[in-house]
């Protein structure tokens, strides 16, 4: 039987095991996919980056959402979009960019993308969602993957029956299966028989499953239970970068309160890196809470870091703590 810890091979790129980082979106930047690989993560997804900006050359897309750091590969970058020939010039310039995998969401379920077509709408646009596969893999010359739901609404199996054609029409490397659909969000238990189904009937075309991964047991659970070739994290590691350590035998436990503030610190400096200390003290308001709730810290805390105006005043504020004082 697999293990988490197995190597394995996407499309021809070899992964050292089966724990994947997923697209989070407005997140994933290079920072936080390295901040993974650093905890052991085999894989990792860039954040969802529109097509459109990439081919238009907009200056945040391609200078921020593309960035990519040398210790972060192997990387996939997502793209989005609906336009076929958009998409492969799109790819194309990707590939140059350094990525080793190009990866298409066909499962987002918000509605200001799926309004353009792209999406979660691919999932009934089959034809669509077949094109813009074979060029971003034509386009590129890398293997291409594709997140998506197993349906738009609650008995709908859209997201299979495209799952099939991506499989035996596009040539793609691989499926990312959330077996929730579209409609319910993150809600609801996600239905890993209907995963483990198309496991196997895909075979042997890889299917990493996504969705309910909240914590070290609720993963290998949804591991054995699906046989899928790889498990892919998304909420459950916001702030949780030692769930991969967990995964994968290196660490037995949750993180010491020391082991937490350290790693804020670097999440800070990489983001100051990243953004420039203005905008960073924005941005990493969003991340403080993941944090604070590992420190055990309660809603003061939380609120004078959200309403921290600079980078500084916030690392005052955690330096003042209690917690942080007895790490």
């Amino acid at each position: 039987m697999r293990a988490l810890t197995d190597g394995w091979t996407l499309g021809g790129v070899e992964i050292p095991n089966r724990v994947v980082l997923a697209p989070l979106a407005g997140i994933g930047n290079w920072f936080v996919r390295l901040q993974a690989r650093r905890h052991g993560a085999g894989l990792v997804v860039s954040e969802m980056v529109s097509s459109f900006g990439v081919h238009y050359r907009n200056r945040r897309t391609c200078e921020e959402m593309l960035r990519l750091h040398p210790d972060e590969h192997p990387v996939a970058v997502q793209l989005f979009g609906h336009d076929p020939e958009v998409m492969r010039s799109a790819a194309a310039y990707v590939a140059q960019a350094g990525a080793d995998l190009i990866d298409l969401n066909m499962g987002c379920p918000v509605t200001k993308v799926c309004k353009t077509g792209a999406g979660a709408a691919l999932l009934g646009d089959p034809a669509r969602a077949v094109e813009l596969a074979v060029a971003a893999r034509e386009g590129s010359g890398l293997p291409v993957t594709v997140k998506l739901r197993s349906g738009r609404r609650p008995t709908d199996r859209d997201g299979i029956v495209l799952a099939r054609r991506l499989a035996a029409e596009a040539g793609v490397a691989g499926i990312t299966l959330h077996p929730r659909h579209a409609s319910v969000q993150h809600r609801g238990a996600p239905d890993y028989d209907l995963a483990r189904e198309l496991v196997v009937e895909l075979a042997p075309v890889p299917v990493i499953v996504s969705g309910g991964m909240s914590d070290a047991e609720a993963v290998r659970r949804a591991f054995r239970h699906t046989g899928a070739a790889a498990v892919m994290l998304a909420r459950g590691a916001l702030g949780n970068p030692w769930l991969f350590g967990q995964l994968l035998g290196r660490r037995a436990g949750p993180p010491s309160r020391e082991e937490v503030l350290d790693e804020l610190d670097w999440v800070i400096d990489r983001a100051v890196d990243h953004l420039g200390p203005e905008r960073a003290a924005r941005y990493l308001r969003k991340f403080y809470p993941w944090y604070v709730q590992r420190l055990g810290g309660d809603a003061g805390l939380q609120d004078v870091l959200a309403r921290s105006p600079t980078v500084d005043a916030a690392r005052c504020a955690l330096a003042r703590t209690p917690l942080a004082l007895a790490a």
